[in-house]
């Protein structure tokens, strides 16, 4: 205070009371009396609701005031002068009190988050950065690439050996297209002939017992043959065809030996390996 006062003018700012030979405190280069810096200027502790008196140590969070032997944890009453503690619904409490009542738990292991502990996060679940790891390899997932099944977390890798669909022939996984045939998946490159390995994929086909062939391939090894021409029956394609007694014709290879009119939906005569229409068979017989 860079000022000169006579003694008799050397008094409190607020209640004029001489301050020689006194106790005072300046603010804003005004003296003040003990009692009235205090009844204006001091805080009230938030604890006890009594004046922080200028002989006692003023700690204050958040706008809010403390004598020293009042800043305690709201639980367990321990001091919290020098010590780590968090806040909750205007009161404060000891790191382990606040802990234990609000802080947040790792899904992984249970415990809780500590101040400054990274956290891991999705949707509306948390990890310690050790715990977020993958159900089946344990690895840490970190910063790559994970799939949520259900409650579980799994790395794409193993995600992909559980649950990615595999081709039936192959074994391996299915990553785009496919084929699906009785239910079940395949490679299009895989979806092969039983027979020669050409590609069904696109193609008809027809299968006997349970595997697949190609038209051609099934008509050699399986299909009936036309009397006439000897060439496979398959029935592939809504094929039709007619049989009599052991015999079997392609509806077009169905004709008269002799004329060559169809005898589909017609009556007809047999001459030996031969078949004949009627008008044939008398002109044969006179």
């Amino acid at each position: 205070m860079n000022k000169d006062w006579h003694s008799g003018h050397f008094c409190c700012w607020q209640c004029d009371e001489s301050l020689t030979g006194q106790r005072y405190v300046l603010r804003d280069e005004h003296p003040y009396c003990i009692k009235c810096y205090e009844s204006v200027f001091a805080n009230g502790c938030e604890e006890c609701n009594k004046i922080i008196g200028i002989d006692s140590k003023d700690l204050s969070y958040k706008d809010k005031h403390w004598h020293e032997a009042c800043f305690l944890c709201a639980k367990c009453r321990v001091s919290l002068v020098d010590k780590q503690f968090g806040s909750k619904l205007d009161k404060i409490y000891c790191g382990n009190c606040y802990d234990a009542q609000f802080a947040s738990r790792c899904d992984g292991c249970g415990e809780v988050f500590r101040a400054g502990t990274k956290k891991m996060e999705y949707k509306t679940r948390q990890w310690h950065e050790k715990c977020f790891c993958c159900v089946v390899c344990k690895n840490p997932i970190g910063t790559r690439s994970f799939i949520p099944r259900e409650q579980e977390i799994y790395c794409a890798g193993c995600y992909e050996d559980k649950f990615a669909t595999r081709c039936v022939k192959c074994n391996k996984i299915i990553t785009q297209g496919g084929v699906t045939y009785k239910n079940e998946p395949w490679h299009r490159e895989c979806f092969t002939c039983t027979n020669c390995n050409t590609s069904l994929a696109g193609q008809r086909f027809t299968s006997r017992d349970e595997k697949p062939y190609c038209a051609e391939c099934f008509g050699e090894l399986f299909a009936k043959r036309c009397t006439s021409c000897t060439k496979p029956i398959t029935g592939i394609g809504g094929t039709r065809f007619i049989s009599f007694e052991d015999r079997h014709w392609h509806n077009d290879c169905f004709i008269c030996a002799q004329c060559k009119t169809s005898l589909v939906g017609k009556g007809f005569i047999t001459d030996g390996q031969d078949i004949i229409c009627p008008e044939c068979a008398k002109q044969k017989l006179m």
